[in-house]
Order: structure tokens, then sequence, then C-alpha cells
């Protein structure tokens, strides 16, 4: 259901999308790979299609400023304190802000994680570490003294204790609309509407040659459809 409501509104955009194609427009520059993102925390998608991210100098935090991993290290707190532009000091949970620049590479928040970007477009493309979590998990060697200490602990303990696995999963951003889908045909199917030729002519291929084919025609759209940018 929700990737045909994102199919619906792409459609109800691609006009206005297609008007945006015909010329550059005034005070941007068509991303290449040599635009580089302003640095500092991006609140909100509005600030990334901006280029207007809270300047790093405004983040309340003993982080040295010029510290390599001054980024990761104000993300990891469930709280980041900025002073607004009214130079007020507000406090943003960093679970939902939406990522930040550095080094003029884009990282986007996924999952409470930060990952950087790395094939930027009208479809863009990354990949991100998730956690999950499986709090009914059991453990077959809860009551075996070789396997477990649980032994030590009381033998009627609950078997059952909470599993966390990592897993790298691709993900789309779609720059038109702020969306994070799955990289999954469905989802490049849906992203490529605005492109009825080349929508039509990856429909025409089979389901594996479809899957095949997925970054090709990612490509191919980006190449037809810029992305742009203020220019700074």
């Amino acid at each position: 259901m929700k990737k045909v409501v994102s199919a619906l509104l792409i459609l109800l955009a691609t006009a206005v999308w297609t008007m945006a194609q015909d010329e550059t427009p005034e005070g941007m520059v068509a991303y290449s790979t040599t635009y580089e993102f302003p640095e500092g925390i991006y609140s909100n998608f509005e600030r990334v299609i901006a280029s207007k991210p809270i300047a790093s100098a405004r983040v309340v935090t003993d982080v040295d400023l010029f510290d390599r991993e001054f980024y990761e290290k104000i993300t990891s707190e469930k709280e980041i304190v900025i002073y607004d532009d009214n130079g007020v000091k507000t406090e943003l949970k960093t679970s939902k802000i939406w990522g930040y620049g550095r080094n003029g590479a884009l990282y986007i928040n996924v999952a409470g994680s930060f990952h950087r970007i790395s094939l930027v477009g009208s479809i863009s493309h990354f990949v991100a570490s998730v956690t999950t979590y499986n709090p009914n998990y059991y453990d077959p060697y809860h009551y075996n003294p070789y396997y477990s200490n649980s032994y030590y602990r009381g033998r009627y303990n609950s078997p059952n204790s909470s599993y966390a696995s990592t897993d790298l999963r691709q993900y789309l951003l779609d720059f038109q609309t702020g969306e994070v889908m799955e990289y999954d045909s469905e989802s490049v199917e849906i992203m490529l509407m605005k492109d009825p030729e080349l929508a039509d002519e990856y429909l025409a291929l089979r389901s594996r040659k479809r899957s095949q084919m997925k970054f090709v025609f990612i490509r191919r759209y980006n190449e037809k459809h810029p992305l742009y940018f203020p220019s700074h």
C-alpha cells in the first residue's frame, strides 16, 4: 500500500518535474561529483534541497569542532543542542534529524545511524547497516553450563533473550519527494514513472533482467533528469 501511494504522488508531480528540466533554474547548478554539500546538520529534507544546513559552530557541545569524529560523536547522543536562527538554544532529537554534511559529502540518518550517500542524483543510492532485534529469540544453550553462564545465575531462568543482528541493506532516495525506499525492482519501477519512456523500457524486460538492470536504469534516469542545487 505504501508503494502504491508513493506511485500516485510521483505521478501527480511528474508534470511539474518535467517542466523543471527544460532549463537550469536561476541561481542553481546541476549536481556533479565536484559539487560539495555545505557542512553542518540537516535537520530536515527541506534544508538538504536548499543546501542550508545548521552550521556546526551553532552546535552546543564539548566536542572539539575540529575533531575528525565531530559528527559521529554528537550524533551518538540522544539530543543535539543548537542555537537557532534567533539565537535561542534549542534541542533536536538526534533520531529525527535528516542527516549531516561533512567534507562535501552527504550523510543520511537511517534507523538512528548515519550513512554516506554514495550515488547522488535525482534517484540516489546508498548502503546502510541496519540492526534489528528479536525479543523472542530462543537460546538453545541457555541451560548448558558449557555454553552459557546462566547455569551459575540460576538454572530456571527463561531461555528467551533479545537477539540483535546487523545487516547491510541497499536503499534509494527520491530527491524529488525525500522518500527512502528499499533497493528493489518494484521501487525502481515506481521511481521511473516520472519518465514514461524509460519506465516502459524497464517494464518490457523480464523479471530477472529487471533485477539485473536496476542500477543501469537509475544512471540513465539521472543523466536525463539532472539534480539541481543552489550555487554557493
